[in-house]
C-alpha cells in the first residue's frame, strides 16, 4: 500500500518530465530559460508564499520543530560540501548541484504524509514553514558566492532573492495568525498552480536523459546524501534524543524527501550549469519511488 500511494504521488511528476523531454524541440533554448526566468522571478515565489502562509504556526511548534529541521538542512548543507573534490571544478556549477542535498519536495511531502498513519500534516506544515526560508538562504548564499560576488554584493543577493522574500513572508503570515482576503489571495494560487507543472517540462526539456541512467561519483554521492544518509542519521538521532510519534515521523519524512523542482528554477537564475541540476532532480525523484516507502515503513514501525 505504502508503495503504491507513492508510486501514485510520484507519477505525475514523471509524465510530466518525460513530456518535457518530448517538446523540449519545440521550443528555442531562449524560450525555455525564459520560462525558467518566470518561475524564478513570479511563479515558484508564489508558490512558496502559499504554502508558507496558508496555515497557521504556532511559536511553540516553532520553537520545538524549528531548530530539528534546520538540523537535517544543516547536515545535508555539511555533506554536501564533502562532495567539492569530486564535483564540478567551477564553484558556480557545483553550487548548483550542491543545493540539491539539502532542499526538498514541498508538494510530495503532503503526498507522502498520507502513508504515515501517525502522523500529523500539521507538524509537517511548520517543519516545512520553517525548513523554506533556511533552504533559500543556505542555496542563494552559496550560488552568490559562486558568482565570485564581494560579501556585501552577496548579502544584498541573498537579501533581495525571490524565494527567500517569498518564504520570509509567508511565515510572518503563518505566524501572525492573518487570514489573506480571498481576492487577493486567488490570483496568487493561480500562479502558485503554475509553478510546477512548468518547472517539470523545463527539467525534462534540459536534463542529460543519457545521464539519467548513469550515476558518477559526484551525483551518486549527492543522491546517497539526500535518499540515504539524511534519513538514516534522522531515524538514529530520534531514537538516541527520544523524540518518538508524530513528530519523528514526520522528521524521517521530510529528511528522505528528494530534492526540490525549485532547485534547477534557482540555480538558472544564478547561470549555473541547469543540465546537471535538471538531471539530479529526476534521478532523485526517480530513486525516491524505492527509497521513500522504504524510509516512510521504518518510520511506523520504529515510532
Amino acid at each position: 500500500m505504502v508503495f503504491a500511494a507513492i508510486l501514485l504521488g510520484l507519477l505525475p511528476s514523471f509524465l510530466m518530465v518525460g513530456l518535457g523531454g518530448l517538446v523540449r524541440k519545440r521550443l528555442s533554448a531562449n524560450a525555455w530559460q525564459g520560462l525558467d526566468k518566470l518561475n524564478f522571478e513570479i511563479l515558484f515565489p508564489a508558490l512558496i508564499f502559499v504554502a508558507a502562509s496558508s496555515r497557521p504556526i504556532e511559536l511553540a511548534d516553532m520553537a520545538r520543530i524549528g531548530p530539528m529541521v534546520w538540523a537535517v538542512l544543516g547536515l545535508g548543507f555539511a555533506l554536501g560540501w564533502l562532495t567539492r573534490r569530486v564535483g564540478p571544478a567551477r564553484f558556480l556549477y557545483f553550487a548548483g548541484a550542491w543545493q540539491t542535498a539539502w532542499r526538498f519536495n514541498t508538494a510530495l511531502a503532503f503526498v507522502a504524509i498520507a502513508t504515515l498513519p501517525g502522523a500529523d500534516v500539521g507538524q509537517l506544515a511548520v517543519a516545512v514553514g520553517m525548513a523554506i526560508p533556511v533552504a533559500n538562504i543556505l542555496a542563494v548564499s552559496a550560488l552568490s558566492r559562486g558568482q565570485a560576488m564581494g560579501l556585501g554584493a552577496t548579502l544584498k543577493k541573498v537579501a533581495l532573492n525571490p524565494f527567500l522574500l517569498a518564504s520570509l513572508s509567508g511565515v510572518t503570515v503563518g505566524l501572525s495568525g492573518l487570514v489573506i482576503p480571498g481576492p487577493v489571495m486567488a490570483p496568487l494560487e493561480m500562479l502558485s498552480k503554475a509553478a510546477i507543472p512548468i518547472a517539470l517540462l523545463s527539467i525534462g526539456a534540459t536534463m542529460n536523459w543519457g545521464a539519467l541512467a548513469r550515476l558518477d561519483r559526484f551525483m551518486g554521492a549527492l543522491n546517497a546524501i539526500r535518499l540515504v544518509i539524511l534519513p538514516a542519521l534522522t531515524i538514529a538521532a530520534c531514537l538516541a534524543l527520544g523524540v518518538g510519534g508524530s513528530l519523528a515521523q514526520v522528521l524521517v519524512l521530510f529528511a528522505a524527501l528528494p530534492t526540490a523542482s525549485a532547485a534547477h528554477v534557482l540555480a538558472a537564475g544564478f547561470g549555473a550549469d541547469r543540465e546537471l541540476v535538471a538531471t539530479l532532480i529526476a534521478q532523485m525523484t526517480l530513486l525516491a519511488a524505492v527509497t521513500l516507502p522504504l524510509w516512510i515503513t521504518a518510520a511506523t514501525l520504529a515510532f
